[in-house]
């Protein structure tokens, strides 16, 4: 099994930008990928970017050229750098991952934290 904890998320002005971190502890060898997903009011859990081991990244059309994932490897961290915020920005990012190099099939989340964009 995987554990993540998330910090990094607040209250900012539209313009503004945040930096998301996520630790993972447990098997973190089984992690073939990990991502950030976002829920805002009323929506689904939607996936913002995502990384693999080997360092390859997705985004989501709404994150390209203001976020940009990451992650560090000797700390088993994963970073989301978010730049220009928008008020449509505002959701509980979730940090995700899976245990599929160990045949694990099952998600992991982080318990998620709230970016708030003001207008």
């Amino acid at each position: 099994q995987v554990q993540l904890v998330e910090s990094g998320g607040g209250l900012v002005q539209a313009g503004a930008s945040l930096r998301l971190s996520c630790v993972a502890s447990g098997d973190t060898n089984c992690m073939s990928a990990m991502g950030w997903y976002r829920q805002a009011p009323g929506a689904e859990r939607d996936l913002v970017a995502a990384i693999t081991n080997f360092d390859t990244t997705w985004y989501a059309d709404s994150a390209k050229g203001r976020f940009t994932i990451s992650k560090d490897n000797s700390k088993s961290a994963l970073y989301l750098e978010m730049i220009s915020l928008k008020p449509e920005d505002t959701a509980v990012y979730y940090c995700n991952t899976d245990g599929r190099l160990c045949g694990d099939e099952s998600d992991y989340w982080g318990q998620g934290t709230q970016v708030t964009v003001s207008s």
